[in-house]
């Protein structure tokens, strides 16, 4: 039986880097270097997932290599076989339709919340947010972000994208308290009021649903800090 080989597809690789990249550059707008230093992180992890997706699958020849003739599917290298969950789940049409379903439910989410913060912010000229998605944490856009990661990893999990997702999640951590400190620089206690019972990033389980279909957020009018 003649292998299928879906892959070496290199300028799909670098469309999809492309889109995906000119996407979250243009919700999340990098300045500071620490923001351009984690979105080379970003950059890093969306090359390693769509290069294993549609270029070169180094995960999938790793996994038959060690587990040669015990590997679950006949034709590993075909594209449906790339989605390891699918594999994992004996390889049925259905276990594929939920990987994708999921998968997608998440990255809509997550770029509607980048989407919306980013909104927010552009609209504020500077001055403090604190209605919208902003109501619900204080780091919506992060958020966003966070979903977008989790959906790739469920829809084409790899051994580098597994390894990189803590790493690029640690840095906009660090990002987010950096800026945290801004905040509090240029909105004193006004903004520990607002940060006091609002999560950095993810809010209880009953208010997803208010948290994504929040409306366009609102601006508190402070130009000076407030004591």
């Amino acid at each position: 039986m003649d292998q299928e080989y879906a892959y070496g597809m290199w300028v799909i690789v670098a469309f999809n880097v492309g889109l995906f990249l000119f996407f979250i550059i243009s919700f999340i707008k990098p300045s500071q270097r620490i923001e351009w230093r984690n979105m080379s992180i970003v950059t890093a992890f969306l090359v390693a997932l769509f290069t294993e997706m549609y270029g070169f699958p180094l995960t999938i020849y790793l996994l038959t290599g060690w587990l040669g003739d015990a590997y679950p599917v006949l034709q590993p290298f075909s594209h449906k076989y790339g989605h390891l969950w699918v594999v994992i789940f004996g390889g049925s049409t259905l276990a594929w339709a939920l990987v994708m379903g999921i998968s997608l439910l998440l990255l809509l989410a997550g770029y509607t919340l980048m989407s919306k913060g980013w909104k927010a912010v552009h609209g504020a000229h500077g001055q403090m947010v604190t209605d919208g998605v902003y109501r619900f944490v204080r780091h919506p856009q992060y958020t966003g972000l966070f979903l977008v990661i989790a959906g790739f990893l469920i829809q084409w999990p790899t051994f580098l994208t597994v390894l990189m997702a803590p790493i690029l999640i640690f840095a906009y951590i660090q990002l987010s308290r950096k800026e945290e400190r801004g905040m509090l620089e240029r909105f004193n206690n006004t903004y520990v009021v607002y940060a006091q019972d609002k999560p950095m990033f993810f809010p209880a389980v009953n208010k997803w649903l208010s948290f994504l279909t929040a409306p366009t957020a609102q601006v508190e009018n402070l130009d000076e800090k407030t004591d």
